[in-house]
């Protein structure tokens, strides 16, 4: 991990994870989406156990209090891989090899395909205690430097239909929705019906 980057007021981003704070951006990853995975990778004590396996510090950029205090994290994917990533291997380890299949179809009906010149995120969250903050600005703001540093045109990310508030924060930084994706049958599983998804252009 690189040392800290642009503090913003009392924020600190950091490119990165640092190890003390992977089973807390476990817990705050599961806090922030456990409404559309709680089937797939329910109870909460075995999700975090398999998000905490799994989480590539390579793939985020975390916000950090200036007294060192964990706020939130930013994550994207990429060919190489993703924040969230892991196998049926990992899902076994912690589901058993049968429970780890079913889940793992479950889990690929929500799989995003990396698109060329384009940073796909991989999930962006901000603890309860640090809401309010700009946390989620400093961390938005973040990625796009990401993107630009690397020569990509865009950013995108999903919007689940039933959590308006991020969707307001992502259209307050320039996002725009461009298409919308429908779970059909799906949806009881996921708990929710539509994802719009939302691009914004790189200022270079």
């Amino acid at each position: 991990m690189s040392d800290t980057e642009h503090p913003t007021h009392d924020i600190d981003i950091l490119q990165g994870l640092r190890p003390a704070d992977r089973m807390l951006a476990a817990q705050g990853y599961w806090d922030a989406f456990a409404r559309k995975l709680r089937y797939p990778l329910g109870p909460e004590c075995k999700a975090t156990a398999f998000i905490g396996r799994v989480l590539d510090p390579g793939h985020a950029i975390s916000a950090i209090a200036r007294d060192g205090t964990f706020l939130g994290v930013a994550g994207f994917k990429t060919p190489d891989g993703a924040f969230v990533g892991g196998g049926l291997r990992d899902l076994a380890a912690v589901y058993g090899w049968v429970g780890a299949c079913w889940r793992g179809i479950a889990v690929s009906a929500l799989e995003r395909p990396c698109e060329s010149g384009v940073l796909l995120m991989d999930g962006i969250f901000v603890m309860p205690e640090a809401r309010g903050r700009g946390v989620g600005t400093a961390l938005l703001a973040a990625i796009e430097r990401r993107a630009a540093e690397a020569g990509l045109a865009r950013i995108r990310l999903d919007v689940i239909d039933t959590n308006p508030r991020a969707r307001a924060l992502y259209e307050r930084e320039g996002f725009k929705q461009v298409a919308t994706t429908s779970l059909g049958p799906l949806a009881p599983v996921f708990g929710f019906s539509h994802a719009a998804q939302m691009s914004k252009a790189v200022r270079q």
